[in-house]
């Protein structure tokens, strides 16, 4: 007799999610007020009324036209059909009561996938008990009792550390199946045939960043990939990782496509770009990178042969690591809210390698790779 395979239970968000609605009301209110320099996304850096021009948008929360015209986001339908294949989906929004009608009958027009006992209207997404919840508001995410809350990017969110965050849905879904593949059993070893890409992930002092250099110094097989960060090199010790740039020059290379992956940590935006990674793979060579959860969930989006390893360490000698960086107070508060949310990512990943030593970390990983020392 067979067993029958677990299906995984989401629940999905609506506004900013599914259907537009932040941008959608700042469109609105720049038709209606002229607004020179036009008012942008950008400017709405957290959720609720800021004091600024920003707050103008509110007005429209209110409309009921509002909500019965609500753009759908390009590729949300195709999304949840495809999704509805791979989990059992369920809807979690939060609007005024009055509304809840309209929103209603959009949803079961708009997604015939979702059945219409399967959707949910509140704020509450605090008793909402999932598998996996998406939502782009952090404090639904940080709040969930889902085993899986996963961030939505949006500009108001963008200071979220390391909880598992995508920036599209193609993102999403590629985690889901890596969310279903943790089910199974993994290989204790991974033959390195063909051209191949190897993260590192782990918290903030977990030491990824040395076993990484410490591993290409075994073998020539292997070669850096360096990334991209908005992070000021006079704020801490520079890493050699990482390429510096300005904040609008990160923003212009993540909307123009150029970054394949981007994600924020500890309030700074780190990406890194297709084009280097194929460089690498074009040699014959293995990409080795650190990288968040985030940064390594992109990688198996858009590249085939990724192998993400987990380094586990004691939340003393993280917390030790931490606190001797040459960075600032907010920056290690932020590394260290982080450490709990990120140690639940090893389970995502392919390999858990726990750090005792860096000795051992590497020897450990250059065997789980079959990797033999230069002579």
């Amino acid at each position: 007799m067979n067993k029958r395979k677990y299906r995984l239970t989401t629940a999905l968000d609506i506004d900013d999610l599914l259907m537009e609605c932040t941008s959608y009301a700042i469109r609105l209110a720049n038709e209606k007020y002229k607004f020179d320099p036009p008012l942008s996304i950008y400017e709405v850096t957290r959720w609720g009324k800021q004091g600024t021009r920003s707050d103008a948008i509110f007005e429209f929360f209110n409309d009921p036209e509002f909500y019965k015209t609500q753009p759908l986001y390009e590729g949300a339908k195709e999304f949840v059909r495809e999704l509805s294949k791979k989990t059992e989906v369920f809807v979690s929004t939060a609007i005024p009561p009055e509304f809840m009608g309209i929103r209603a009958k959009r949803i079961i027009e708009e997604f015939p996938e979702i059945p219409p006992d399967h959707i949910y209207m509140g704020s509450r997404k605090d008793k909402i008990h999932v598998d996996i919840l998406f939502d782009d508001a952090m404090h639904n995410v940080l709040k969930s009792p889902a085993k899986y809350p996963i961030l939505m990017r949006r500009p108001w969110n963008q200071d979220a550390t390391g909880m598992l965050a995508v920036n599209t849905y193609d993102e999403f879904l590629k985690l889901v199946d890596v969310i279903a593949e943790s089910y199974n059993v993994t290989t204790e070893h991974y033959s390195l045939n063909s051209p191949s890409v190897v993260v590192l992930v782990g918290p903030s002092g977990s030491g990824k960043s040395k076993i990484a250099r410490r591993v290409l110094e075994q073998t020539d097989r292997f070669e850096k990939l360096m990334s991209y960060t908005t992070k000021d090199p006079t704020a801490s010790e520079p890493n050699d990782w990482y390429n510096y740039v300005s904040v609008e020059t990160f923003r212009e290379m993540c909307e123009s496509g150029e970054m394949f992956q981007s994600t924020m940590y500890s309030g700074h935006g780190y990406g890194s770009r297709k084009s280097d990674v194929d460089a690498i793979l074009a040699k014959g060579k293995h990409v080795m990178t650190t990288m968040d959860i985030c940064g390594a969930m992109s990688l198996k989006t858009n590249f085939k042969n990724v192998i993400t390893i987990y380094i586990q360490r004691e939340k003393k000698a993280l917390l030790s690591s931490i606190l001797r960086k040459n960075s600032s107070i907010q920056d290690k508060v932020n590394r260290i809210v982080a450490i709990d949310f990120e140690e639940q990512n090893g389970a995502i990943c392919d390999y858990v390698v726990e750090f005792n030593s860096y000795d051992q970390a590497v020897a450990d990983i250059c065997r789980l790779l079959g990797i033999k020392k230069n002579k």
